[in-house]
């Protein structure tokens, strides 16, 4: 039902988007790093459901409404062009801190590090691009069951997407240590995490292409 070659596709582009810091990626390590790794985990699960509503929603017809609406899908798009591009600035800025550098953060309940992985998640605009434009060119519209091959495609990209964050969660203390040392190479982490931010602030601003559907 779904071709191999769409689940491979898939997988790739979620492999590089996870591995290009964003919002999530800077959340889950913050809490990692100041609160620990179960923080982080209780973190990523309220991720993870954020990646199921979108699975959901897509599939089920948003973006009808971002085809009926062009200059909704516009507004979106900017908007997340203008985050990244304000998270690349702080990265990149003098006295800017990288990702994996440790900060105070207040230690909050389960509860609330769950319902702010979920947040993060849901206004993080790469994952919006991504369900809105990029999962749905994979999907093959002659075939049956469309529907469910949007599901399929989109939970390949959760697995890949929760896979590689819960190795960055688990990770992130060591990496802090190791880099605690060596300030060159922060300052290397923290340009490159800026300079991957900006492009793809460049990239969602300059992209003319009208949202797809599986439908």
């Amino acid at each position: 039902m779904v071709e191999l070659s769409g689940v491979l596709g898939v997988a790739l582009v979620a492999l590089g988007m996870v591995l290009t810091p964003g919002p999530n990626m800077i959340y889950l390590v913050s809490r990692s790093i100041t609160q620990g790794r179960r923080a982080g985990v209780v973190s990523l699960g309220g991720v993870a459901v954020g990646f199921l509503v979108y699975l959901l929603v897509t599939n089920l017809g948003l973006s009808v409404v971002f085809l009926a609406v062009p200059e909704l899908y516009v507004a979106v798009k900017l908007a997340g062009a203008a985050y990244l591009a304000h998270l690349a600035w702080s990265a990149l800025r003098p006295g800017g801190v990288s990702v994996f550098a440790p900060a105070e953060l207040p230690h909050d309940s389960s509860r609330r590090l769950f319902s702010m992985g979920l947040m993060t998640n849901l206004l993080n605009p790469k994952i919006a691009i991504m369900y809105l434009s990029l999962i749905p060119q994979f999907i093959a519209p002659e075939k049956e069951n469309v529907l469910l091959q949007g599901l399929v495609l989109g939970s390949v990209q959760i697995v890949v997407a929760l896979t590689v964050n819960l190795g960055i969660v688990l990770a992130a203390g060591a990496i802090a240590v190791f880099l605690a040392g060596r300030p060159s190479w922060l300052r290397a982490q923290r340009c490159l995490m800026g300079t991957a931010l900006g492009a793809l602030a460049v990239s969602v601003a300059t992209d003319t292409s009208a949202p797809a559907t599986p439908d």
